[in-house]
């Protein structure tokens, strides 16, 4: 059987990205960074928030690929 992947916190998708947790808070609103609602409570898949960021969900509007 397979293990499945837990549900993490705020806290450690700020520590895991180097990030503040404002801005963790600020990505879900505003980039539809991927959040769980749970209660009051975000929680996060790491997998997921891995993949968003590689697809550049997190860069700037005028933020241009480099090749």
């Amino acid at each position: 059987m397979q293990e499945q992947e837990p549900w993490v916190s705020v806290d450690d998708v700020a520590r895991h990205l180097g990030i503040a947790k404002d801005t963790v808070y600020r990505w879900i609103e505003s980039k539809s960074l991927p959040a769980h609602r749970v209660g009051r409570l975000w929680k996060f898949k790491i997998s997921q928030v891995d993949a968003w960021i590689e697809a550049g969900g997190a860069a700037e509007p005028d933020d241009k690929e480099i090749e």
